[in-house]
């Protein structure tokens, strides 16, 4: 597979994509060497990936270093936490983040509870919000 292969969304190979180029944007962004924070984004309405992991994604940076698990348990707790249904996630993921249509779409889901964000996505830094569009890029 090249580095630039489309994956369906929402599969193990999908979340493996995510977590993967979240981790590479990171380590190039200078993070702190004393930045400790996790995030967990969840899909509420989920399959299950593995025993006891639905669809979703662990990350970490530990001392600066990211890391990733695909898959989150239903009660896992991060600094952020982002649960949504998998359908809104879809709609969000097949949009880059200059469309209208991808503001639109955030805010209605953050309004009707399709998407709920617990925590402060801003302190991961820019890097975050730069990797959605490469994510986009990547996705079927």
């Amino acid at each position: 597979m090249t580095t630039d292969a489309k994956i369906c969304h929402g599969t193990t190979a999908w979340f493996e994509m995510v977590g993967t180029l979240m981790s590479e944007v990171a380590s190039q962004s200078g993070l702190s060497p004393e930045l400790n924070l996790s995030l967990v984004e969840r899909y509420t309405d989920g399959v299950e990936l593995s025993e006891g992991l639905v669809q979703g994604l662990r990350f970490d940076i530990l001392r600066g270093k990211p890391s990733f698990r695909v898959g989150a348990r239903r009660d896992e707790w991060a600094d952020v936490m982002i649960e949504i249904t998998a359908a809104a996630a879809r709609k969000l993921n097949r949009l880059r983040s200059a469309d209208p249509n991808y503001t639109a779409a955030l805010e209605g889901f953050l309004s009707t509870g399709e998407m709920r964000v617990q925590g402060d996505p801003s302190r991961m830094g820019g890097w975050l919000n730069a990797v959605h569009d490469r994510i986009v890029n990547r996705t079927i």
